[in-house]
């Protein structure tokens, strides 16, 4: 069963993820944005990411860290979203295989 602060946690982090994507749109939907306004929008999202996985750079389970490792590795190699699925995926896999 899961716990209510880890659901709370999560629903929480979708919400504030969603909010970042669509605050933008409704806030500036009338202007025009420059290079480095649309830059900062684009990246808003990906500054959630890195605070659900930086936790992982001071666990202490070997499970963890190598699934981090291999999610480093995937960010340098593909997008976004393939990088999200694979560190999921291996942060499962391995917590299942290690503990």
């Amino acid at each position: 069963m899961i716990d209510a602060t880890t659901l709370f946690t999560i629903v929480l982090m979708a919400g504030v993820t969603y909010l970042t994507r669509i605050g933008g749109y409704v806030v500036l939907r009338n202007r025009t944005l420059g290079a480095r306004a649309t830059a900062v929008m684009e990246a808003a999202p990906g500054c959630v990411l890195i605070s659900v996985i930086a936790p992982a750079f001071v666990s202490k389970s070997p499970a963890d860290l190598l699934a981090l490792a291999v999610t480093l590795a995937a960010a340098t190699r593909f997008s976004m979203l393939p990088t999200v699925l694979i560190g999921v995926s291996a942060a499962g896999l391995l917590r299942l295989l290690i503990g």
